[in-house]
């Protein structure tokens, strides 16, 4: 049936980028939530920061392996396959998490989870690097360099903005739903809503993102310095992020100051929805201040370098301050803006440095970095913070690891060359 519906009325650019924002909206609810459900049962069942740190291990690892050869497998078969895979494989996840139980042992429970978070890793960059990329084959050609350049910008903010608006919503969703049904029921009523999400994307056309010319397996590998020094630069960049976000900020908010899941989940998911709206809004911000056409590697410099200072303040406020939780949330906010704007303009500049004919490779490639930072932010947050004595020295500790990666991805974004420079040597 859908081919046939494929074959009398074929998708125009804006309904096979309206049908991926949708499945990839719908997939990101199920991710956000999925992150705070594992965080606060095991962290509830007495699991120590780090051993919650161990469970999104093979999450993070096999996001490395997935996001280099997921963009291989598109660019040879197309998004639509990777689009597939990914989300079939995170209902498979979410399916395997329904029968765990507080009675299991904790080898058992752990080396099970982590399987289910490994499928769910490959299964989200997956669909990441199938959406990023699909972007770059929709987006209309508009006649002029700058005019296209801005085009792209604008709806690659639009795609990246709300997905971090609705993976806040996620977070709110899984500490809700944990209030309200347990982990048990909340991962099966998950698996049955991306499954109807799915139904959507079997009309997408076949050869969406498929090279011409099947690459061989040694292209894994960017051949472009662009891509090469922003995925250095977004290792550090992402690292720094989560290396307070993912295990030792829930943990500290819900041990140190008292809050409950719902809470905890409510704020956080607050911030990822603020923290979406900033990165769809950041085309918009820039023509405020001026900056009417697309961003350059000036624009990650300058924002690297902001965002060096932010959780350095807040590590400093902790100390200096009486009140942690008002520290932690004016921080948060701070933080939240000035970090939207980096990953913003970071997510236009991957497809700067490509042409729609290798964007899967190239956007693979730059998501494996991606994938790696978390992986070393996720083991970080959980290490740091059980050895800055959790609380609040651990929450500092955790903050001046922030500030040292993020000025590792300040000075490697000082080589970044332009990309219409980039473009033209590998013309």
């Amino acid at each position: 049936m859908a081919s046939a519906l494929r074959l009398a009325r074929p998708l125009s650019n804006l309904q096979q980028y309206a049908i991926v924002t949708a499945n990839y909206w719908a997939f990101t609810l199920t991710d956000g939530a999925l992150r705070m459900l594992v965080v606060f049962h095991f962290h509830e069942l007495g699991y120590s920061t780090l051993e919650i740190a161990f469970l999104f291990l093979f999450y993070e690892f096999f996001g490395i392996l997935t996001n280099l050869t997921g963009g291989w497998i598109g660019a040879r078969y197309g998004l639509r396959l990777t689009l597939w895979v990914g989300t079939l494989l995170q209902i498979l996840a979410l399916l395997m998490l329904v029968p765990v139980a507080a009675t299991w042992p904790k080898l058992l429970s752990v080396a099970y989870v982590m399987v289910a978070q490994a499928i769910s890793g490959i299964a989200k960059d997956l669909n990441k690097m199938s959406a990023k990329s699909a972007i770059k084959t929709v987006v209309p050609e508009t006649p002029g360099a700058s005019r296209g350049d801005r085009q792209l910008f604008h709806w690659v903010a639009v795609l990246t903005g709300s997905k971090n608006a609705l993976k806040g919503v996620g977070f709110f969703l899984g500490g809700l739903l944990l209030t309200l049904v347990g982990f048990n029921a909340a991962v099966a009523w998950m698996a049955a809503g991306l499954s109807l999400a799915f139904l959507l994307t079997l009309v997408l056309p076949d050869g969406m993102g498929r090279m011409k010319r099947k690459p061989a397996f040694s292209s894994l590998l960017s051949k472009s310095r662009g891509i090469n020094v922003l995925s250095l630069a977004r290792f550090f960049l992402f690292g720094a992020r989560d290396v307070w976000f993912v295990v030792a900020l829930p943990v500290f908010l819900g041990s140190a100051l008292g809050w409950r899941f719902w809470e905890v989940g409510g704020f956080m998911g607050l911030w990822l929805v603020g923290y979406g709206i900033v990165q769809g809004a950041a085309p918009g911000i820039r023509r405020l201040w001026g900056s009417s056409e697309a961003p350059g590697p000036s624009a990650v410099t300058f924002w690297s370098a902001v965002l060096s200072a932010v959780p350095a303040l807040i590590a400093v406020a902790l100390w200096r301050s009486s009140d942690p939780g008002v520290a932690i949330t004016a921080g948060l906010a701070g933080f939240g803006v000035v970090f939207a704007m980096n990953s913003s303009i970071h997510s236009y500049m991957v497809l700067a440095y490509t042409d729609a004919e290798q964007v899967s490779l190239n956007v693979g490639f730059y998501y494996m970095a991606n994938a790696a930072g978390r992986l070393a932010g996720t083991l970080l947050s959980g290490g740091v913070f059980l050895l800055g004595g959790g609380g609040s020295g651990g929450m500092q500790a955790c903050l001046w690891c922030s500030t040292l990666l993020v000025l590792a991805s300040w000075m490697v974004s000082l080589r970044l060359p332009s990309p219409q420079s980039q473009r033209e040597a590998l013309a």
